[in-house]
């Protein structure tokens, strides 16, 4: 799963930089992709439940590689802020989208069919997620003034987040069931600092859900459903609970899901106690220079 990490990170950065129009740099991650998929196809498909079925995923994701360089290099020959750039753009925008839902099959075509992830038997209690779901969140602005959404404006604004249950089954648990509650229906954007955009706090004094707490983790101070901090790292077979990889002396390793992507989810707590986490969570503005993968300071201490 190392190299399909490193390949989701490429093609995520690619979208990345087609939305800052760094386009010799999503290009170059073109370039990138089409060298991984070449190197690691053998070792992809020996890891799949049906090596056929990846070979054609991988196939599919060849194919959508050439129109998507052809459109950047279109993108790249336009004059800024021409409408053949813009064309150009959302072309490139198109494929990438492809390539990352390709991205996502292949990637479940690696998990062992009918695998689940042990949870300790203190936490059973609690909301679990079996395998992935993706949730999707429509976005209103109060005053009714439209979004701009990769030169296109809009009413709505759709966000669609994979919920990953394999490597956080007691926090994706807790999201989705929080979302099939409809406690976020008309919750309003809480943060939005060029960091992080974050939500998830009800009105009034208490800081997130408040519902029947956990037998082991307890209740917060107003009431609030805590679960329990809850980091996989690689390497490992199970999570690590209630612990930063700080204070487990492993801080530097890497995690198995990293913040190192536009956009990643991750679930907020209090900064100095670890099962402080309820219903608040938030998506990283990522920044390759300023948060890098494994040295920012988000993995190993935050939920993915």
């Amino acid at each position: 799963m190392c190299q399909v990490r490193k390949l989701q990170s490429t093609i995520e950065t690619i979208n990345y930089d087609i939305g800052s129009k760094r386009i010799k740099a999503a290009i170059d991650g073109v370039k990138k992709s089409r060298t991984m998929i070449k190197q690691s196809a053998k070792s992809f498909t020996a890891s799949c439940q049906d090596a056929g079925r990846c070979t054609t995923i991988l196939a599919t994701m060849n194919e959508n590689l050439d129109p998507l360089e052809n459109a950047l290099q279109k993108a790249l020959d336009a004059f800024n802020g021409s409408d053949q750039e813009r064309a150009a753009l959302d072309q490139a925008y198109n494929y990438q989208g492809k390539l990352t839902k390709d991205l996502n099959a292949l990637e479940e075509q690696m998990i062992p069919k009918d695998f689940k992830r042990p949870v300790p038997a203190i936490y059973s209690d609690l909301p679990q997620l079996e395998g992935r779901a993706t949730v999707e969140f429509t976005l209103k602005k109060p005053d009714g003034s439209n979004f701009d959404v990769e030169g296109v404006l809009s009413k709505e604004a759709k966000l669609k987040m994979v919920i990953d249950g394999y490597n956080a089954p007691v926090t994706g648990g807790n999201f989705v069931d929080l979302v099939n509650k409809g406690f976020y229906k008309d919750m309003a954007i809480q943060r939005s600092d060029g960091f992080v955009v974050q939500t998830g706090k009800p009105a009034g004094k208490a800081e997130g859900y408040v519902g029947t707490p956990s037998k082991s983790v307890g209740a917060g101070p107003n009431g609030e459903r805590l679960i329990p901090l809850e980091i996989m790292m690689k390497g490992d077979k199970d999570p690590v609970y209630e612990s930063t990889m700080e204070d487990e002396g492993r801080g530097g390793e890497a995690t198995v899901l990293p913040f190192s992507s536009y956009g990643a989810m991750g679930w907020a707590r209090d900064e100095y106690e670890e099962n402080s986490g309820s219903s608040q969570f938030f998506w990283l503005l990522f920044d390759s220079d300023l948060t890098p993968a494994g040295k920012n300071v988000l993995d190993g201490r935050y939920p993915w």
